[in-house]
């Protein structure tokens, strides 16, 4: 395995079919979906970048053509922003062009998050990569130490997998892949052992309140365990499963990291993704606010 400790690439499955959001998502990527006037995916590629990563594999399926395009030049557009004095607008998506790689692979069938991970293994090769789920937004205090940049220090330190977790209450212990840590439940800004993962799990077999919100860096050898799984559900390779594989390995960390965190893959988190980041922009803050107290008649 190569064990240079800097982790410079990563993953963002992006293949999902959006049934959440249908028919908005009959013809448009969930991921292209705006958080205001930004695609969700935006969000999540800047935290990439932030992050130190320099390659970035986005895993797509059918019709989803979108996503690459955005990061396509688009000179009539572009040519026209720049004759109108707004060249400005531009500038985030010039930076991403200078920062990182954009590669793009299609995943023929929709068979699961493992699934997808093991589609980018033509590139990832035997380098340690990140994780990072294509509708799920994460905002730090801190922008250039988010959480993918945390994840990766943890790595580099101690050679293990290591994933993010958030403490959750345990009556939604279905929506999510949920850790073991053994009895000591508490504190896991330190990190702590994995001991197993079990997905979306009933309340009463969760092991933990600790939910797993989309954000890894793994060791490689996380392919040979999605090799060894075995399809499960709807003929799905889930990534869960390989971890667990990896945790009883004693190669998986867990961290809890201070970071705001919006499921844009569901409706209520999106719509509040936008309020919250709406109420940040000094151009729309204080007439946001207006309308609300209106709404709401305070």
């Amino acid at each position: 395995m190569n064990k240079n400790t800097k982790v410079t690439k990563a993953i963002i499955p992006a293949a999902g079919l959006g049934t959440r959001f249908f028919p908005a998502t009959k013809t448009i990527p969930k991921e292209m979906l705006p958080i205001v006037d930004k695609p969700t995916i935006l969000y999540v590629i800047e935290e990439a970048i932030q992050a130190g990563i320099e390659d970035i594999v986005l895993i797509q399926g059918r019709g989803k053509t979108a996503i690459e395009d955005f990061f396509d030049i688009s000179y009539e557009l572009e040519d026209k922003l720049v004759k109108d004095g707004k060249e400005d607008i531009l500038q985030s998506i010039h930076q991403i062009r200078s920062s990182v790689n954009i590669i793009s692979l299609r995943q023929k069938s929709a068979l699961g998050l493992g699934h997808a991970v093991r589609c980018a293994k033509p590139v990832v090769g035997d380098e340690s990569f990140a994780v990072l789920l294509g509708d799920e937004i994460t905002l730090s205090q801190n922008r250039d130490h988010n959480v993918t940049a945390f994840l990766c220090d943890q790595y580099s330190s101690t050679q293990k997998s290591s994933v993010w977790v958030l403490p959750i209450d345990p009556k939604d212990s279905h929506k999510y892949g949920i850790v073991d840590v053994g009895p000591d439940k508490q504190n896991l800004a330190s990190g702590k052992t994995v001991l197993g993962v079990v997905e979306k799990p009933a309340t009463d077999k969760a092991p933990s309140h600790w939910a797993l919100p989309g954000r890894y860096v793994f060791d490689a050898k996380i392919f040979d365990y999605l090799d060894k799984i075995e399809a499960g559900k709807n003929g799905e390779i889930q990534l869960s499963d390989a971890m667990n594989l990896l945790a009883q390995a004693g190669g998986l960390n867990a961290y809890s990291f201070d970071s705001r965190r919006y499921d844009a893959g569901d409706k209520l988190g999106f719509l509040i993704a936008n309020v919250d980041l709406a109420l940040e922009r000094e151009d729309l803050r204080e007439d946001l606010l207006q309308y609300l107290k209106g709404k709401l008649k305070l």
